[in-house]
């Protein structure tokens, strides 16, 4: 027989848990008036299950049969019907979400982030830089639509040395919660790498190839035209290969790292990006993002290098 103290204490143990973890809108545990440890024990496992965690559940379900082993039949059955109750509301949950989804007009349920970072310097050498760049998601049900932009402007003694824009869309059909077919048009400005303007089309097939709550990768390839207005060089319609790897694992809940790299390869050139990040909540919505950029451009202008590289720290904020 089940002692009550003993319930008791193990309400006192998960409480503060499942208050701090259960919707507030819903109404408090209330304990029954009387000493019946199974109804002790049934408020005890729907109150894990109202919070709709399942880190909460699995820990007090769990402890409830260490504790108490004579009634893990007893302990089982409350949770089962605790859980067709929570899958109940979890398919509804889907099912309004689905709906909202498939109403929503395209400039609606988009999500993104804005980065912005400056610096200057005056003295011997006056310099000023500014970096922007916006991504945008739209996750539709069969089609994602994203969009990025990046803008870096450096100048030293009134003269520029950076002058890099970039911006892409890529919209992306869903064969599967992992599988799908994208398509990419971008368009790059970057003199100091020896082009005026260089537009790429591209299409492939990418796979998800890690997706749970805190760390997901995708792998993206296929073929690309580019035809790129050279500075000092005729224009050049060229067909290439392209691959890309996006990566992003949250160490905590403040703390995430990210990489984005994309290459194409030509026949007499290759060009290479990749960004690695550390992304740190400050308040809120605003993050602050350190990174390291590679920017690697084989038919590179005589007296400029091949290889750029760029440490930045802006700030983020999402939404």
């Amino acid at each position: 027989m089940i002692r009550y103290p003993m319930v008791a204490a193990l309400l006192l143990l998960f409480t503060p848990a499942i208050a701090v973890a259960a919707d507030p809108a819903r109404p408090p545990l209330i304990l029954p008036a009387d000493n019946d440890p199974i109804d002790t024990l049934a408020a005890m496992i729907a109150a894990a299950y109202r919070t709709g965690d399942d880190a909460t559940i699995n820990a007090v379900v769990g402890v409830a049969k260490a504790t108490f082993p004579n009634e893990v039949a007893v302990i089982d059955r409350l949770a089962a019907g605790d859980a067709a109750v929570l899958a109940a509301t979890r398919k509804d949950a889907q099912e309004r979400e689905r709906i909202r989804i498939q109403q929503a007009r395209f400039f609606e349920i988009w999500k993104g982030e804005l980065e912005a970072g400056a610096s200057r310097s005056t003295g011997t050498t006056r310099s000023l830089g500014i970096y922007a760049s916006a991504k945008l998601a739209r996750d539709g049900l069969d089609w994602r639509q994203k969009f990025s932009a990046r803008l870096d402007v450096q100048q030293t003694d009134n003269v520029t040395t950076t002058e890099r824009l970039i911006a892409a869309w890529q919209p992306n059909y869903k064969f599967d919660e992992r599988l799908y077919a994208y398509g990419l048009t971008q368009y790059e400005h970057d003199r100091t790498l020896g082009y005026n303007s260089r537009f790429t089309l591209g299409a492939g097939v990418g796979y998800t190839v890690l997706a749970t709550s805190n760390a997901k990768l995708e792998v993206e390839g296929g073929p690309a035209f580019r035809h790129t207005d050279y500075t000092d060089e005729p224009t050049h319609n060229t067909v290439a290969a392209r691959a890309s790897l996006t990566g992003k694992i949250a160490l905590s809940p403040t703390v995430s790292i990210s990489q984005d790299a994309a290459l194409f390869f030509e026949a007499k050139d290759t060009t290479i990006s990749a960004t690695s990040a550390l992304e740190t909540t400050l308040i809120g919505a605003l993050k602050a993002k350190f990174s390291y950029n590679i920017q690697y451009e084989q038919n590179a202008p005589e007296g400029a290098h091949a290889l750029d590289t760029v440490t930045r720290a802006t700030l983020v904020y999402g939404f």
